[in-house]
């Protein structure tokens, strides 16, 4: 398990960020390596440029003034003193060619006496520039890369400007300069720089990615455990959030994943604590009729009970069976809800007559019980155009639980009022209430109210739900107040239509 702690998630993660930001210096050094060739490039082409119009020029004024005709020698000297001066100067090759594209004219000559004799450069005498770059050169500026027609070893670049004398061209200036010789020492020293930079970063990027993405993953990984403790039935496990993150964070999309996560985990614990006290519930609420009808059906066969009380112990166990019917159809209607499958059939009817109604069948538990029913004598007739059936189960629902709960000698008061729109029903009882803290659970499945008292100790917690959904699904709402140690209310409200 701990050699698969970090395999999931937190390696793909962590290795497709990494590999995007691999990516990326890799683009930018790319991009930076285009970046600085090109102005370097730019930057050397203008150079030379410049330096060899200056050439020109300075050509031109020495072949055209008096000193040409007095001293040729001297000329000569000016000439490619000049051109070794500025040669040096821009690390370049600078020579003067005549409208042949011979060398005439070059730095080297000034570097052996032989030359200056001669006139010739051992260096450049073999240098023989084409016709057609001397075609374009004579036009004005030329620039180009290459070997100069293979008078060079390899690529440079190539400049070259037309010299006038007394505005008729006597040759041309030629400046050269390796293109790999000078660029790749300059781009090494800043593709160094760059290397040394993008290692750091990478190596910040590294550990921050790391501790990210464990970060992400440490979560998933923790409810992907918890998710598998919960099939087994197991709800007790919980995700933990540090706080001291979130305090300095915020919240996240994964710590809102958590929290929702660990909602769940809650959630299904209690209805997993419902769903076994439903059971326990029911099977209790099964087991106990069914005793006392077979008990008492056996005691009828077999003669142990007389025939002047056998009318009386059918009574019983015909109610037994009406609430065997009753908890039946409530598990019935509650399967419906939850498929789904709870269809309206709306129809008129008067909601105050079925209320007076539902009260009547009561008739007997009341007068035992001494209970004294309010509020009979105000009421009016209320028309709603609902389903009967599923409303008269909410009425009865409410007024078994009021005769239920209210004590000997207490009261169960009720009201039926409508306005344009709706019909308020309330139905309240004395007795013990409803805890301040359980009005809000009542209502939800399979909920028993302050279950240490067996206040309801014949219900399986689905009464009130059923009512509720009944409710909601006509369009209305029902509430309960409390008054604990003095009554419980009930009111619905119901759409007219």
């Amino acid at each position: 398990m701990r050699g698969k702690k970090y395999s999931g998630i937190f390696r793909k993660y962590f290795i497709v960020t990494i590999s995007i930001i691999l990516a990326s210096f890799v683009f930018i050094g790319g991009a930076l390596l285009l970046l600085v060739s090109k102005l370097w490039m730019d930057d050397k082409n203008a150079l030379l440029v410049e330096n060899t119009m200056s050439v020109a020029q300075n050509t031109s004024d020495v072949l055209e003034s008096d000193y040409l005709g007095e001293s040729s020698r001297g000329s000569v000297i000016v000439i490619c003193n000049s051109l070794m001066q500025i040669s040096n100067a821009v690390d370049c090759d600078i020579f003067i060619t005549n409208l042949g594209g011979e060398v005439v004219y070059c730095k080297e000559i000034l570097q052996s006496n032989m030359a200056l004799y001669t006139g010739n450069c051992l260096i450049h005498n073999n240098y023989k520039v084409p016709e057609d770059i001397l075609s374009q050169a004579s036009k004005g500026l030329y620039r180009s890369t290459g070997n100069l027609g293979g008078s060079l070893s390899d690529i440079h670049f190539i400049v070259a400007v037309p010299v006038e004398v007394h505005g008729v061209i006597a040759g041309y200036v030629f400046s050269t300069q390796p293109i790999v010789g000078g660029l790749t020492p300059y781009i090494a020293g800043i593709f160094r720089m760059f290397f040394i930079a993008a290692l750091f970063a990478l190596a910040l990027t590294f550990i921050i990615v790391y501790l990210v993405s464990r970060r992400l993953a440490k979560p998933l990984q923790q409810m992907s455990a918890a998710a598998k403790q919960y099939a087994t039935g197991d709800f007790s496990t919980r995700v933990a959030i540090k706080r001291g993150r979130i305090r300095l964070f915020g919240h996240d999309e994964v710590d809102e994943l958590v929290l929702a996560f660990n909602t769940m985990a809650q959630a299904l614990a209690t209805l997993e604590m419902s769903r076994r006290s439903f059971v326990a519930n029911v099977s209790h609420e099964l087991k106990t009729p069914m005793t006392t009808i077979g008990g008492f059906i056996d005691g009828i066969l077999d003669g142990t009970i007389s025939e002047d009380k056998e009318k009386q112990y059918l009574e019983i166990v015909s109610n037994e069976v009406k609430r065997l019917a009753r908890l039946v159809t409530g598990m019935l209607n509650m399967s419906k809800i939850e498929a789904g499958e709870l269809d309206l059939k709306p129809q008129k009817f008067d909601i105050s007559e079925m209320l007076f109604m539902t009260l009547l069948s009561f008739e007997q538990v009341i007068e035992n019980k001494h209970i004294e029913i309010r509020g009979l004598d105000t009421m009016n007739p209320n028309h709603i155009i609902a389903d009967k059936d599923m409303i008269n189960q909410v009425v009865y629902n409410l007024v078994d639980n009021a005769v239920k709960f209210t004590p000997d000698s207490g009261y169960i008061e009720v009201s039926s009022k409508a306005d344009s729109e709706k019909v308020i029903l309330k139905i309240k009882n004395s007795g013990k209430g409803i805890p301040g803290e359980e009005i809000e659970k009542i209502f939800e499945r399979f909920y028993k109210v302050d279950k240490s008292r067996s206040y309801d100790v014949k219900g399986a917690g689905m009464g009130l739900y059923i009512i509720k959904t009944i409710v909601e699904l006509h369009g209305g709402n029902i509430s309960a107040r409390s008054e604990y140690g003095e009554y419980a209310e009930f009111i619905v409200q119901l759409p007219l239509n």
